[in-house]
């Protein structure tokens, strides 16, 4: 199946079935998907001159399937960029056909081509299928670190 399954980059005239697919993790994860202001800025963020974050479309069969979203982050303490992934999804009736894996080698491929020390991500404690994906691909869960978040509705506290 694997060779029937072609990986494209984000495009203005794919941008809508990304979009879909965005919308099929967050009913997937239980959580509000991207409203109008926020779908704007995930086009302008993806299509500027200066992008925020590179996503990709798996397609199989011209259905668009699956996708991916990375960006950059650096570590001090290694000197070297990390490529953080942000989302790898693939929809319910493609799942454990092999799309979720070559997503996930064409990340480690995307993190040596641009002399990464380390990809990092973060999946959700209830997500037993991806959690057993990510250890069957050698992936060490960090039990020593803890996972924060500040929302941009609370930066008004420290201005």
């Amino acid at each position: 199946m694997n060779s029937e399954i072609k990986i494209e980059k984000i495009k203005p005239d794919n941008f809508d079935d990304f979009l879909n697919l965005v919308e099929k993790l967050a009913e997937y994860e239980k959580l509000a998907p991207p409203d109008v202001k926020a779908k704007e800025r995930l086009k302008k963020d993806a299509f500027s001159g200066d992008p925020k974050y590179e996503a990709y479309l798996a397609k199989l069969n011209e259905k668009y399937v699956a996708y991916l979203i990375f960006f950059m982050n650096y570590s001090s303490f290694l000197a070297l960029p990390v490529l953080y992934i942000e989302d790898i999804f693939v929809l319910e009736k493609y799942r454990k056909k092999g799309i979720g894996q070559l997503l996930f080698n064409f990340c480690v491929r995307k993190a040596e081509e641009k002399n990464c020390g380390r990809i990092e991500w973060h999946v959700l404690d209830w997500n037993k299928l991806g959690i057993n994906f990510y250890e069957k691909n050698k992936a060490v869960h960090l039990s020593n670190w803890e996972y924060y978040r500040l929302d941009k509705n609370r930066f008004k506290d420290f201005l």
